[in-house]
């Protein structure tokens, strides 16, 4: 990999990453119910909380696998 590709491979992470830190901002001000959905834990006591979110975790892994496979199946037309 030279220098040009490298660079490039950056610029689009550092997009990329400015894309998802957008979405995580966007939907945090919906108040849609992640991290609170059944089956997403959480416990603790004074000053300490655990948070497990379980269920959270996979409704984002299927909505991702759909997105990319959708991407990917367009990709290949």
């Amino acid at each position: 990999m030279d220098g040009s590709q490298l660079g490039r491979a950056l610029v689009l992470i550092g997009l990329g990453l400015v894309v998802l830190g957008g979405l995580v901002w966007g939907l945090t001000r919906l108040n849609l119910p992640f991290g609170r959905l059944p089956g997403d834990f959480a416990f603790g006591s004074d000053g300490f909380r655990v948070s497990i979110p379980l269920a959270t975790s996979i409704v984002i892994s299927l909505v991702l696998t759909v997105v990319v496979n959708l991407i990917a199946w367009f990709g290949r037309r």
